[in-house]
């Protein structure tokens, strides 16, 4: 949530300094970037109004919960970024090419630009740090690819996507001021565009996969399941499902549990199991527990 937060205090003050620079200046790629910070700002609040109705109660259209409503509206946020920031951003340069205008005053696009790096990084950092107390020192490739928190997946989307743009239309303004040539500034919103698409494709992508349905993080399962193995109660686990739904998990157990010849006394060992299995795994919130017996005698 705190990610969030961070973002969209800089991306609000950011996307109004944008849009009075562009209209100042006449440049391509600062209103390319407006846009963008604009997009974003919409954005985080979508992603914010997921956040809040995950933590809907269950009820009987949906026992599970409500925790995959993260998932949609990260999937949604995927796709503003691609069709309010990518596809205006190239369509403006595009535009700008073929009736390329001299900048005016690009010095204040300059000044925009460059505090608009400083409060993407102070943005980028909020973000890597709250990644940082979830996931330890792997990797941010590693945390993108396994990570089954969308929200904290698409800040870090887009906060890199945005210190990158920033540079780009940066780059492609001092470029236009040292040459003289306007067509710079149009290849600068154009390279935002690009940019902006790849971004939110590689989002989109990792966010369809939560969608449609993840297994808890390999390490998580990997702990559930010696957790389990350890049990005295359980003999031997024959499978483990998980499945994530937003913040919590879904867990199935097929095992088979040590003798007793009450029934009663099965019954609660496997009461005691779901109880502290879900108090060792605070994210676990349903345990579906099938005893089985898979032994060849196990009939007779």
């Amino acid at each position: 949530m705190s990610a969030i937060l961070y973002a969209l205090s800089a991306n609000a003050g950011i996307a109004a300094s944008k849009a009075a620079a562009a209209a100042y200046t006449g440049s391509s790629a600062m209103l390319a970037e407006a846009v963008h910070s604009a997009a974003d700002c919409a954005n985080q609040l979508l992603l914010l109004l997921g956040i809040k109705q995950a933590r809907r109660e269950p009820s009987a259209q949906h026992p599970l919960g409500y925790g995959k409503a993260t998932y949609f509206w990260s999937f949604m946020v995927a796709l503003m970024l691609f069709s309010l920031g990518g596809a205006f951003s190239i369509y403006e340069g595009v535009h700008k090419l073929s009736r390329p205008e001299p900048l005016e005053n690009p010095w204040v696009a300059v000044i925009v630009l460059a505090v608009g790096v400083v409060l993407e990084a102070w943005s980028l950092k909020g973000c890597i740090a709250e990644i940082r107390e979830k996931a330890g020192a792997i990797p941010l490739w590693r945390y993108f690819k396994e990570s089954r928190e969308s929200e904290l997946i698409v800040v870090m989307g887009e906060d890199i996507a945005a210190l990158c743009g920033l540079a780009i239309a940066l780059a492609a303004v001092l470029l236009a001021m040292a040459t003289g040539n306007p067509l710079f500034d149009a290849v600068g919103s154009i390279a935002v565009g690009v940019l902006l698409i790849v971004v939110a494709i590689g989002v989109g992508l990792q966010v369809q996969s939560l969608l449609i349905g993840e297994s808890a993080a390999p390490e998580s399962e990997q702990a559930m399941a010696e957790w389990l193995e350890a049990r005295p109660e359980v003999e031997e686990v024959y499978n483990l499902i998980t499945f994530q739904m937003g913040s919590y998990i879904f867990a199935a157990v097929k095992a088979r549990m040590a003798e007793d010849v009450s029934a009663p006394g099965l019954v609660a060992a496997i009461n005691r199991v779901q109880d502290e299995f879900k108090g060792s795994f605070p994210e676990i919130r349903w345990v579906f527990f099938e005893p089985d017996d898979k032994r060849p005698d196990a009939l007779r």
